[in-house]
């Protein structure tokens, strides 16, 4: 699973303005130094709610001819694959690109293109037309007219147009894919009381309901050690019957897989060791076949690889844009390790049976073996899919608890990512807005960044590999349902936050004092409570997974500690703060939520699972809500950030690769066009 950046990163300032929280189970004993040199700059164009950041790749440049190559081979199959998401998250989400694309290479000028441009930067920013953190649909604000007028003034050839199809007639088929509100409203609809698979409008499913999949997937094997049944198909209905229709060579995206698949390949032969290479050709083996079994052969192998320096995933994992939690979206990165960082997360790593054994968790869903967890900070080279723009700050994988549970899991950081955060985040400040005091302000400045890295390793690295499943008790897809992914974050959020106020931290040697936990807890709660509805419009309840599980703990903890004053609401010059009176009460609550929503996990328990989100974790304070607004809007930051991703470039002597230059682009708009051309493999329809 993956952390999204909405989680602070430097204090509060990066909780505001950042990008996701995680990424799978969906992510340093000193402030981590910037990757990024002075001379590099970290922004880039901004537009909409949006700033696009770029990032450096410390230790490309040491890596040997053959790394390098390794890099350039994993880099291209990350691409290949990019037209997957676009297609995932509508059926409709390929057309709609390659007309922007078609439109925007021609160019424009005046006040309207401009509002045309921004249209495009919102597309790409979130893989189509839907918001990539809140999912409701968005429309160009040039006017129909005059998207019409582009339309009609491309050469046909450049548009993708139907077989005999006049430039009318495509204008009349994509104007209420762009303007109609009530066409694909959601991708991804979490409301309770509905059918949310008929709802949500992503590519994962047509023609069905939900208690038809439901029903359909529920005759599959769950415990034990079963695959992950519907990771990487679509369902639809043929002859009266549901069937998969699965994503690999031969199948559905099969034309971008055999792509992916040829430069994996390429990878196979240049692999650092016998482990590398043992996971990519059963990665090729899965992309081939489609067998989810081989898919989990491939997940133990890439856990198993903790030598070698380059790393990546490739393929259908997090499932966050399903509703109900099966399919997995399309989403890779290619990194390098970084040494110095890892050390931290190797330390929390090396005490994780420590971690279990004193957890608040009832005795009987702790497990009695903490096996296998690998954790490292890596610098990432380059990131697609779903991971691109927008991206994690952290990963632990894989997500099957079976294999967790008996083989272990991979954590990682990502250290340029982070770093690029923070260096972007120190230019504007949002927490002399938000912080309750000069004490509580300071004490984030001096510890946030590093509050905020201990949050991310202790979430992923132990947070989600912790806890077990009653036996017989099947996985939290069938269980808990659409409130899985929420209640799993929440989960991971909770060990991170109960430890990071533990004696511990400080004597395994990666924080100097329990100030860096209290840190972390005003950074949290303030988020949760109050500045993380920057990300949504007024009136709008949460549906993001992450940000739900957030307001969850904070509005829980907020409540039942309301008795003893534990955390307060206080107004200053007409301004609401957040206050922690007891720190250690906090901690306490905390550790109390953690045990329940593991109980819930354990047991399978839905309704209680459903109540805790739906109470706590959905509805919006209104007055509360305007005023954060009205503060935030004051100070001129976009909400939301991505990134432009860096250029690798081949130095050729004949046919064979000698070098690998690595570039770092300054156009998100460019890039984008860039992509369209060299890596569209699928058709507007698959």
């Amino acid at each position: 699973m993956k952390i999204k950046q909405i989680l602070p990163l430097t204090g509060v300032v990066i909780m505001l303005a950042g990008s996701q929280f995680a990424y799978g189970q969906n992510k340093s004993k000193k402030a981590p130094k910037p990757a990024a040199s002075a001379s590099f700059d970290v922004m880039a164009e901004s537009f909409a709610d949006l700033q696009v950041l770029r990032y450096k790749t410390p230790g490309f440049e040491q890596l040997t001819p053959k790394q390098k190559e390794l890099c350039y081979y994993l880099y291209q199959a990350s691409l290949c694959g990019r037209d997957i998401i676009y297609d995932q998250k509508s059926k409709h989400g390929i057309l709609l690109r390659k007309t922007l694309e078609a439109i925007y290479t021609k160019g424009g000028s005046g006040a309207e293109w401009k509002k045309f441009q921004d249209y495009c930067g919102r597309f790409w920013f979130s893989n189509g037309n839907h918001h990539h953190y809140g999912n409701e649909k968005f429309i160009p604000e040039c006017s129909a007219a005059y998207f019409k007028s582009l339309v009609m003034g491309c050469d046909a050839k450049m548009l993708p147009l139907s077989a005999a199809e006049t430039k009318e007639a495509f204008w009349n088929r994509i104007q209420p894919l762009l303007y109609d509100l009530q066409v694909e409203p959601k991708c991804v609809d979490l409301r309770s009381d509905i059918d949310n698979v008929v709802a949500s409008s992503n590519n994962f499913y047509e023609g069905v309901t939900q208690q038809e999949v439901e029903d359909f997937y529920n005759k599959m094997p769950t415990t034990g050690n079963a695959p992950s049944w519907g990771l990487n198909s679509k369902v639809v209905k043929e002859n009266g019957k549901l069937v998969e229709k699965v994503w690999k060579s031969g199948g559905m995206y099969g034309a971008a897989i055999d792509q992916i698949t040829f430069w994996l390949n390429k990878a196979s032969t240049v692999a650092e060791n016998a482990n590398q290479k043992a996971w990519i050709d059963l990665l090729v083996k899965f992309l081939k076949t489609g067998d989810l079994k081989t898919f989990d052969e491939y997940s133990i192998a890439w856990v198993k690889d903790t030598e070698s320096k380059i790393d990546g995933i490739n393929g259908f994992i997090e499932v966050y844009l399903d509703a109900i939690g099966k399919k997995g979206s399309y989403e890779s990165y290619v990194s390098i390790k970084d040494e110095e960082a890892t050390k931290r997360i190797s330390a929390i790593a090396k005490e994780a049976q420590w971690f279990e054994d004193n957890s608040p968790l009832m005795e009987e869903h702790k497990k009695a073996e903490v096996k296998g967890i690998i954790a490292k900070a890596i610098n990432v080279v380059v990131e697609s899919g779903d991971l691109a723009p927008t991206t994690a700050i952290g990963i632990n994988l894989p997500n099957a608890d079976w294999i967790r549970k008996d083989e272990g899991s991979k954590s990682v950081s990502l250290s340029n990512i982070i770093n690029a955060y923070n260096v972007a985040s120190s230019k504007k400040g949002t927490l002399d807005e938000f912080g309750l005091n000069q004490e509580v302000i300071a004490r984030m400045k001096k510890y946030g960044a590093l509050a905020s890295d201990l949050h991310t390793d202790m979430h992923e690295c132990i947070g989600h590999a912790s806890g077990q499943i009653n036996p017989g008790v099947e996985t939290t897809d069938k269980t808990l349902k659409n409130y899985a992914s929420c209640l799993e974050e929440a989960r991971a959020d909770l060990v991170a936050l109960y430890y990071v106020l533990d004696q511990k931290l400080v004597d395994i040697g990666v924080m100097p004092s329990l100030e860096v936990g209290k840190a972390e807890y005003d950074s949290y709660m303030m988020n949760g409570l109050m500045t993380q509805l920057t990300r949504i419009k007024l009136g709008d309840n949460i549906e993001e997974a992450h940000m739900r599980n957030r307001q969850l703990i904070a509005r829980w903890a907020y409540e039942k500690g309301a008795g003893d004053k534990v955390v307060e609401f206080t107004r200053v010059n007409g301004k609401t703060f957040v206050r922690i009176n007891d720190y250690n009460k906090l901690r306490i609550l905390f550790g109390q939520l953690l045990r329940e929503i593991q109980r819930i996990k354990s047991e399978g328990d839905f309704r209680a699972g459903q109540a805790l989100v739906e109470n706590y974790g959905v509805r919006v304070d209104p007055v509360l809500h305007q005023q954060v607004l009205t503060r935030y809007n004051a100070l001129g930051i976009k909400p939301y950030r991505g990134f432009i991703q860096p250029k690798l470039i081949p130095v050729m002597k004949g046919t064979q690769i000698v070098d690998v230059k690595i570039e770092y682009p300054k156009s998100f708009f460019a890039q984008m066009i860039e992509y369209g051309k060299e890596y569209s493999y699928l058709p507007v329809k698959n």
